[in-house]
């Protein structure tokens, strides 16, 4: 019974996490979604365009948060106000168990995902994984981790509401870019018939003359 409780709950969790997730990428969320953008924005000007590195930013944050609690505490004072207790913030158990779980089963799934490509007697997908780890390292080797992250997190922003959006369009495209394949797929091989009906009867042609000969 603790067993299947347990694997009720942790379904439930994770179900929640795919949901906030789904919120935050098609922007049901603005403002959750404005401000990781908005943050994730900050960070990249302050690291890549005025060069700070990560242990200033930090700091600066922590001075911001520690500012404002002092400055919020003493206007509550000024105004004979009782400030909150901020010690009795805590952070759950449940909390905290429901976070190790998630990040252990996000590693057991890379994990199995790595072993089944490995072992798995399935060539194309071993060597797209191959093909899309090399194009990766390639894409690592152009620009710094940071940058990658953040165009990352752009284009996980801006590219599911695009499509939802303007879906019938492109899958109308779609259609269109196969359709124009197909054509280009005939006429190669019609291209490729007829060339070889011309071998052929060069190559008779040249039979004949040698017994012409």
């Amino acid at each position: 019974m603790s067993t299947t409780a347990e694997t009720k709950s942790s379904s439930h969790s994770s179900n929640g996490g795919n949901e906030i997730m789904k919120d935050i990428v098609l922007w049901r969320r603005k403002k959750l979604s404005t401000s990781i953008l908005v943050a994730a924005t900050a960070t990249w000007v302050l690291m890549e365009l005025y060069q700070f590195n990560f242990l200033t930013l930090i700091s600066w944050f922590i001075i911001f948060v520690v500012s404002s609690i002092f400055l919020y505490a003493n206007m509550l004072r000024l105004l004979s106000k009782e400030p909150q207790n901020w010690l009795r913030v805590e952070l759950k158990e449940e909390t905290t168990l429901r976070m190790a779980k998630k990040v252990r089963a996000w590693i057991e799934e890379s994990i199995r995902w790595l072993i089944m490509v490995s072992t798995k007697e399935d060539l194309p997908v071993f060597v797209g994984v191959v093909a899309s780890l090399l194009t990766l390292s390639y894409v690592g080797a152009c620009m710094d981790f940071l940058t990658f992250i953040y165009i990352g997190i752009l284009g996980g922003m801006t590219l599911p509401i695009t499509y939802m959006k303007n879906e019938d369009r492109i899958k109308r495209c779609r259609e269109w870019l196969r359709e124009k394949y197909k054509r280009c797929y005939e006429i190669i091989d019609e291209n490729k018939a007829i060339k070889k009906i011309k071998s052929r009867i060069v190559m008779n042609e040249k039979e004949k003359e040698k017994k012409i000969e």
